[in-house]
């Protein structure tokens, strides 16, 4: 990431929920489950602040609305792998440098509350 380009500001969304296939046993490639997602997107926040114009920030409202269409289309065996592609979507789509995403599915485990994993990728 170039120093002139980000300021280090990320734009996140906690908590974010979808339905999708997601597992690898028989049951799991018949029933959408519950995943719950969070995004940190690099975002230079500078100029934002300085203006207060929604045209001079990223429209988290779009990435949302792309992210969850993902999810929601998806079928895939992994969460490792959702996270993954999703990442990709993000950083493709929509020019942000970094993305971390953390991606759980609750209940995975009896005596846990959720499963996950997290990722980070930038467009380098």
């Amino acid at each position: 990431m170039s120093e002139a380009r980000y300021s280090g500001d990320r734009i996140f969304v906690h908590a974010l929920t979808a339905q999708c296939i997601i597992g690898f046993l028989e049951w799991e490639r018949r029933v959408k489950q519950t995943v719950v997602v969070d995004l940190e997107l690099a975002a230079d926040c500078r100029r934002t602040a300085q203006t207060d114009a929604v045209s001079d920030t990223l429209d988290y409202r779009k990435v949302v609305k792309r992210v969850l269409g993902f999810i929601e289309a998806s079928e895939f065996h992994l969460i490792e792998t959702l996270a993954e592609r999703l990442a990709r979507v993000v950083l493709d789509e929509f020019g942000i440098d970094w993305v971390r995403i953390s991606l759980s599915k609750p209940g995975a485990f009896r005596r846990a509350r959720e499963v996950g994993v997290t990722v980070e990728r930038s467009r380098s």
